[in-house]
């Protein structure tokens, strides 16, 4: 990471820095997991097909516009808090906890590998609160909870389409 030039001020937002650098840590965890899980949806948009096609269209393309606009808000908070915000596909594959999906799966498998991710996301949304939450981080505690209500209520409504 980059120093602050002298012309540069320090931060002092009433959080450490190095609560703000596990916070940031924690954060760019979520977003790598966020773009995988926004790369995936839209993929598996492209690609759906089978009677229920028009229905899960319409519903991955929901679901990644959704992940594409919190994509911003997760970089930007990192931004706050001071440090660079990882943004390439090396960076995503190193820090994300979702894999990949090779080819193309059916569409009941789509969901399926869409509510793992959703999970997952959730899980780590999850494991940055216990940091956020000692260091008096509301703006990013809230934030947190944005995301996982999002995410608990996708992976609800993809796990309806499997009973």
């Amino acid at each position: 990471m980059a120093k602050a030039s002298p012309s540069t001020p320090s931060i002092d937002i009433g959080i450490d820095a190095k609560a703000r650098k596990q916070i940031s840590d924690g954060l760019s965890h979520l977003l790598a997991d966020t773009y995988t899980l926004y790369l995936k949806t839209h993929a598996f948009h492209w690609n759906v097909e089978g009677p229920m096609f028009n229905t899960l269209h319409l519903m991955f393309m929901t679901q990644y516009t959704e992940l594409w606009a919190a994509l911003d808000l997760i970089a930007e908070r990192i931004r706050s808090l001071g440090f660079p915000a990882p943004g390439t596909y090396t960076e995503f594959a190193k820090l994300a906890s979702i894999e990949e999906t090779v080819g193309v799966p059916e569409a009941m498998e789509m969901v399926r590998l869409l509510v793992k991710g959703h999970e997952a996301v959730a899980r780590t949304a999850r494991g940055v609160f216990p940091t956020a939450e000692k260091a008096s981080d509301e703006s990013t505690a809230d934030l947190l909870t944005q995301r996982l209500q999002v995410h608990e209520k996708t992976a609800w409504m993809l796990r309806s389409l499997l009973s």
